[in-house]
């Protein structure tokens, strides 16, 4: 299996169904980073004040202990740094003490145990516990880990809300069957008196004698519980409206949450390709293979099946095809079109960047008349730097007959930055032309 980056952990955490699978996918991060490391998740009762189990994954599965240890525990230094979450705390040299006590096995060196507090609704929920073996030199496992910790928490947050949800359903109903049953054993009660002082006031040869004012007290009693139990489920009605308000709003969050958890994930991609991409600069000698790593990061990451990087010539008024991906097999490398012309060359004369969604609202464009465009949808995109234009990249027929949209326009921008420092900086234009004439 390949490491887990970033984006597969946000992947993995957005799909994972509960709070276990996302632990596990947690876990299988921390073992890329550190296979000698152990990861716990310990449950914050708040109302009680204390840890009440500890989640610990391995082999695909989550493990479960109870602790029902108080959070007093710790030092009032450490729980406030651990109420803030946000960071790692370091217990130095307490950490076998502590792993102990969280029922982790101590490491032979004692280990180094650290912390994590991840809040819900503004509120400790959990604590991420990392052992990791002690370092002389290098960074330690838990400064590496700290970012899926942090996308951890948002997946978190996903199944604490669920269960909020889920509890303020099972509360309602057991409110509204608790009220209805004494409302009905009343009711029942009432009726066994009314019914027998009926009864005394119709067989006088009983020799009870009937009391009618009793009779009306009762009927009164009964009337009176009546309405105190058509109140009694009207205030029930209201408590189960609430409740369906609130399970509304957690929806929504919950809806929220995602969307953010989503952003997310794509800026920690970008974050992701933007870092190959300048590795790929600091490490890449050859111009071909550098010009080839450059679109197939932006074209992979905008799952096109066909894409070109088009660099301005050295001639006035030219630009040259410099790398592409799915193109007709007669189009070759090098190969010059005048600025102003096609679809590139309108581009690179406005510089501008270009979003055609449908075939339908865009007929003029000769590259809807290549056999190699299939989706109705294509992003062409500007490369300037300093008010100089270094070239354009063209995206189309996106994966699964994907639609290009706003959004990608704006990451492509993100991307394209980065290119065109990288061509600057390389002076890729000048040595791919004079690679591909030598070719």
């Amino acid at each position: 299996m390949p490491p887990r980056t970033l984006g597969s952990l946000a992947h993995a955490l957005a799909a994972a169904p509960n709070l276990d699978a996302a632990l596990v996918a947690l876990g299988e991060g921390l073992a890329d980073i550190d296979r000698s490391a152990y990861l716990a998740l310990l449950r914050y009762d708040g109302r009680r004040e204390m840890l009440v189990d500890r989640l610990t994954p391995s082999g695909g599965t989550v493990s479960r202990t109870p602790l029902e240890t108080t959070f007093d525990h710790l030092p009032t230094p450490m729980r406030h740094v651990i109420l803030g979450g946000s960071q790692f705390i370091d217990l130095g040299d307490r950490s076998a003490e502590y792993a102990r006590l969280f029922g982790l096995t101590p490491m032979p060196d004692g280990g180094l145990l650290v912390l994590r507090g991840l809040k819900f609704d503004g509120y400790l929920a959990a604590i991420v516990v990392v052992y990791e073996s002690r370092k002389i030199f290098g960074t330690r496992s838990s400064e590496r880990f700290a970012p899926a910790v942090a996308l951890f928490e948002l997946g978190l947050a996903r199944f604490l809300e669920r269960e909020a949800r889920d509890e303020a359903v099972r509360t309602l109903e057991d409110v509204t069957q608790r009220v209805h049953g004494e409302y009905v054993k009343k009711l029942a009660v009432l009726e066994d008196k009314l019914v027998s002082a009926r009864r005394a006031a119709e067989t006088p040869a009983s020799g009870v004698s009937a009391d009618p004012a009793r009779i009306v007290a009762l009927e009164r009693e009964a009337a009176r519980t009546t309405e105190d139990a058509r109140r009694a489920l009207r205030r029930a009605d209201a408590v189960e409206q609430q409740v369906a308000a609130a399970v509304g709003r957690l929806e929504q969050a919950h809806v929220e949450l995602h969307r953010r958890s989503e952003s997310l994930r794509q800026k920690t991609r970008t974050l992701y390709l933007l870092d190959r991409l300048l590795t790929l600069d600091n490490r890449a000698t050859d111009p071909r293979k550098l010009v080839d790593g450059l679109l197939s990061l932006v074209g992979d990451d905008m799952q096109a099946q066909r894409c070109s990087l088009m660099l301005r010539a050295p001639e006035p008024g030219y630009l040259y095809l410099a790398a592409a991906r799915g193109l007709a097999p007669h189009i070759v490398g090098g190969s010059r079109v005048a600025i102003g012309d096609g679809v590139a060359g309108r581009v690179a004369a406005a510089r501008e960047p270009l979003l055609v969604q449908d075939v339908a609202h865009a007929q003029s464009h000769p590259l809807l008349q290549d056999q190699y465009f299939t989706t109705g949808s294509f992003i062409s995109f500007p490369l300037v730097y300093h008010d100089d234009l270094v070239g354009v990249v063209n995206l189309t027929n996106r994966a699964q007959s994907g639609v290009f949209v706003e959004e990608d326009v704006e990451r492509v921008r993100l991307l394209g930055l980065v290119i065109t420092l990288v061509v600057t900086h390389a002076q890729l234009a000048e040595r791919l032309l004079d690679a591909l004439h030598v070719g």
